[in-house]
């Protein structure tokens, strides 16, 4: 039985999808391909803010998105949770500014 909190479990079940569909023999594990996935899923994303979708089916968008990165470091072979951290740690000392009325948290260049 799955722990649904368990980032271990959710990757374990993107694993067995992979597994099911023989990904890495198939085509399904390339990188490219893989990019190409997730800038569609990002645009359906995108579709279900502007066309003022409900929350369940910008949810759902969300969730392709997010188990299509968990495959792409599966794909890639990388720890996606160390990722993550590292990227948090970063992204915690970064500084934010408004840019045009909105709140920006970047790497901001001073030219």
């Amino acid at each position: 039985m799955s722990n649904k909190d368990s980032f271990t479990d959710m990757l374990a079940a993107v694993q067995a999808f992979h597994d099911k569909h023989d990904f890495r023999n198939t085509g399904g594990e390339e990188l490219a391909y893989r990019v190409a996935l997730m800038t569609e899923e990002l645009g359906e994303v995108s579709a279900c803010v502007t066309k003022g979708k409900d929350i369940h089916k910008l949810a759902e968008e969300c969730a392709d998105l997010f188990i299509l990165l968990i495959g792409t470091a599966i794909s890639a072979d990388f720890d996606l949770k160390d990722a993550f951290w590292a990227k948090m740690d970063k992204l915690m000392q970064r500084d934010a500014r408004m840019i045009n009325g909105r709140i920006r948290v970047s790497e901001f260049r001073d030219t």
